[in-house]
């Protein structure tokens, strides 16, 4: 019987911080010993935890001891059959997904609104990908997910798909149930494959969606440092079922990961999973309550308005609460000028696009928290009192789920296998010579870190105008050249006829 109170690797390492031992091994900085003096009040006690794989301390990559119990607790927490600490984030889980399921040249259908991470696991397999548009929140132009029959006419049109890989929730927080989409795959005995680097906290509060894992997904990635208590870049990979080959992804872990990974890092996953399995839903509740708070006091003003999409609890269709997104009322600021605002008041938001700020709230968000924003937001409405002049330009409600340059519905398959592009050469072009050009990279708003654009993707003029008003607001795209004239790398002599 497991004893949901022990955190083992954490213990363990506390155990060995306070034996008085002598470091005759690595790291260099034996237990912080060797800090600098002006960092000691800030890394003196988590260096104690330093490590590395001594006798007594286990390794991640042939865990037998503390990590291997930890990891046990961790998937009869989160309700996995095995599960896997990751030290490089939910990035190494979806590359791991895919390799153990995809060979050169083989299929996988893939939820168009996925992390670049996935791009670039379809490229180290050199795999296909046909790619499923997510459904889009006519108002609010959030995307909402997969719907079943789309899923169903891929499986009928590609029978020979590997599996399916999708995300969820989206970065806004939408989540749509899993049911009729694992059924679908698994009637056919393909995996289905979840990013829900997200949502680790669903299914441990009845406010929150369920889990992927509790629909059967047969492999599902979790950042635990996004809205649990994790440090950055801990995640774990979650298993169960017999459609997914275990050995493939232990194999693809041990060398994608660091084979010197952080003892604090992953002892942060072992204690964020004892949080969870013996207080999840009390801590979750405080969270909300937090929120609660927040959504009361916006009430009481007319400047800033909270933005839902008008699908979230129809259809399947759920709103992470922890996610709330924040509008002008009056249309005068894009998102990136009210994040700018309130950065300049302390308050640090997840993100912005041409509409909103996205504001993450936690488990361990506080009151205090909700009084200062709250105070921000009043100090940037009353600074901003009878100010003159146009509304701002956001007449066109364009998120990137409009932007993609796959038709409506399925794209035809994209091959990520590299050889391909290899052999081409490529070019810098404005923006607006780049239309009908095929991409030679990645164009990634970061973040989120969602794709505009994937290579070898057709260049629209949707694609090229989001863009344009990205860049002049002053969003950061990965893969484009910035500047007076932006440019994107194309490939050459490959305009569509």
């Amino acid at each position: 019987m497991m004893d949901k109170q022990k955190a083992p690797l954490f213990e363990r390492l506390v155990e060995h911080a306070g034996s008085k031992h002598i470091s005759l091994h690595v790291p260099g900085h034996k237990a912080g010993q060797g800090l600098a003096a002006s960092a000691r009040p800030y890394y003196e006690a988590i260096l104690q935890l330093d490590a590395t794989e001594i006798t007594g301390l286990d390794d991640l990559h042939h865990p037998e001891e503390a990590i291997l119990e930890a990891q046990q607790l961790a998937a009869d927490c989160f309700g996995a059959e095995e599960s896997f600490f990751l030290v490089n984030g939910s990035t190494v889980g979806n590359l791991a997904m895919i390799l153990s399921v995809c060979r050169r040249g083989e299929l996988l259908l893939v939820q168009r609104d996925v992390h670049k991470s996935v791009i670039h696991g379809l490229m180290l397999a050199g795999a296909k990908a046909v790619f499923l548009n997510p459904e889009v929140d006519s108002e609010t132009g959030l995307t909402l997910g997969l719907r079943p029959d789309a899923v169903e006419q891929a499986l009928e049109k590609y029978p020979a798909a590997k599996g399916l890989l999708l995300t969820r929730p989206g970065y806004y927080g939408t989540a749509v149930s899993l049911e009729p989409i694992a059924k679908l795959l698994h009637d056919r005995q393909k995996p289905l494959l979840v990013d829900e680097a997200h949502g680790a906290h669903f299914g441990f509060h009845p406010a929150l969606p369920k889990a992927a894992l509790s629909y059967g997904a047969d492999a599902v990635v979790q950042s635990t440092h996004k809205l649990l208590t994790a440090m950055t870049m801990g995640a774990m990979l979650h298993v169960q079922g017999e459609r997914i080959d275990r050995k493939e992804i232990k194999r693809y872990l041990t060398m994608l990961q660091s084979s010197s990974p952080s003892y604090p890092l992953m002892a942060s996953l072992d204690l964020s999973r004892m949080q969870m399995h013996t207080k999840g839903e009390e801590l979750l509740q405080q969270g909300m309550s937090v929120v609660g708070q927040f959504k009361e006091h916006m009430k009481t003003q007319s400047r800033f308005q909270l933005q839902e999409p008008q699908a979230a609890d129809v259809d399947g269709v759920l709103q992470d609460p922890f996610k709330v997104i924040l509008t002008d009322a009056e249309g005068r600021m894009s998102g990136f000028a009210l994040k700018d605002e309130l950065e300049a008041r302390d308050c640090f938001v997840e993100l912005a696009d041409p509409q909103a700020v996205l504001l993450v709230f936690s488990l361990a968000s506080t009151s205090d928290d909700v009084d200062r924003l709250v105070g921000a937001l009043r100090s940037i409405a009353n600074d901003l009192q009878g100010e003159a002049g146009p509304p701002a330009d956001l007449s066109s409600r364009l998120q990137p789920a409009q932007t993609y340059s796959a038709v409506p519905g399925l794209s035809e398959p994209v091959s990520f296998d590299e050889q391909m592009y290899r052999n081409k050469g490529t070019a810098q072009l404005p923006l607006e010579e780049a239309v009908g050009m095929m991409a030679a990279e990645m164009i990634v708003p970061y973040p989120p870190g969602i794709p505009v654009l994937c290579p070898g993707e057709s260049i629209s003029a949707e694609v090229v105008r989001y863009l344009t008003r990205l860049s002049a607001m002053g969003a950061r795209i990965h893969g484009m050249t910035s500047g007076a004239e932006p440019m994107l790398p194309v490939l050459i002599a490959t305009r569509e006829q």
